[in-house]
């Protein structure tokens, strides 16, 4: 337990959310009916069942995707989390992935009509890491490739494993991260702009921010600090592409598409 608080905050919870949810549905003890994304549940039921909104990225797939899928989103998450120089201050990890779900639930939820998007934020958070560590090389399946090109892989092994369908699905986490980058890095850095998400001030509070402060260079679209003299990069690249690999594989369940709508008004 003492490994688990001394965890990233916001990684953790949404690992130990995604486990005990998809537990208590392949154990036949909660049904998928109440935790899918349907949006008129969402904004035409009474009261509205908004927590839809979390709960939607907390299913994995079956079988062997209840172990890869919570260590996909724990390797990424917590390399990002902790050590990534975007998320500097604390809160902006939890502005991140708010502003990921945001766009996947309009992009997959609305358009696409998806209903489970644990894949879509799989990829997101494997795209960020990619952006993040470009140089570093991972393992998928028996390939050693370069970490700029696993979200790509990802993406490959979906289509195939899952079909066209499944990866225009997941695709939308790819699209999320890559417009966070957009609005954060690459348009203050090359169109001469401000950072377009910023971290509310209630959010550091909230977060402690100001405690332990650290110390770096500010710049346009954030502040950079030193990388730490560890990299989970380097260190875990290597085991976390292949978990990458299987969660690829054996999500499809829900990366398949719409299904049939589960339940009724």
């Amino acid at each position: 337990m003492d490994v688990f608080w001394a965890a990233p905050p916001v990684i953790r919870t949404i690992c130990a959310a995604t486990v005990v949810t998809s537990a208590l549905i392949y154990g036949g003890l909660l049904s998928p009916r109440y935790i899918v994304f349907v949006a008129p549940w969402v904004y035409k039921k009474f009261p509205p069942e908004i927590w839809r909104l979390a709960t939607s990225f907390w299913l994995t797939g079956p079988q062997l995707s209840i172990i890869f899928d919570p260590f996909l989103l724990w390797t990424y998450g917590s390399n990002l989390e902790r050590d990534s120089p975007r998320f500097s201050r604390k809160g902006d990890f939890f502005v991140y992935v708010a502003f990921l779900q945001l766009t996947i639930l309009i992009l997959d939820g609305f358009f696409l009509n998806g209903v489970s998007f644990l894949p879509s934020l799989m990829l997101a958070f494997a795209y960020t890491f990619a952006q993040e560590n470009p140089m570093s090389s991972v393992s998928f399946f028996i390939f050693t490739i370069p970490a700029k090109f696993l979200p790509f892989a990802m993406l490959l092994m979906t289509f195939v494993m899952a079909g066209p369908e499944g990866a225009k699905h997941q695709i939308t986490g790819l699209l999320a991260a890559h417009l966070y980058d957009f609005m954060t890095r690459i348009w203050p850095t090359f169109g001469g702009g401000s950072n377009l998400i910023r971290t509310p001030q209630i959010v550091q509070q909230w977060f402690g921010e100001g405690q332990g402060p650290r110390t770096g260079t500010v710049r346009s679209h954030g502040t950079a600090f030193p990388a730490r003299a560890q990299s989970v990069g380097q260190q875990s690249a290597g085991a976390a592409g292949g978990g990458s690999a299987f969660t690829s594989g054996f999500s499809n369940w829900s990366s398949r598409g719409t299904g049939r709508r589960l339940g009724g008004d």
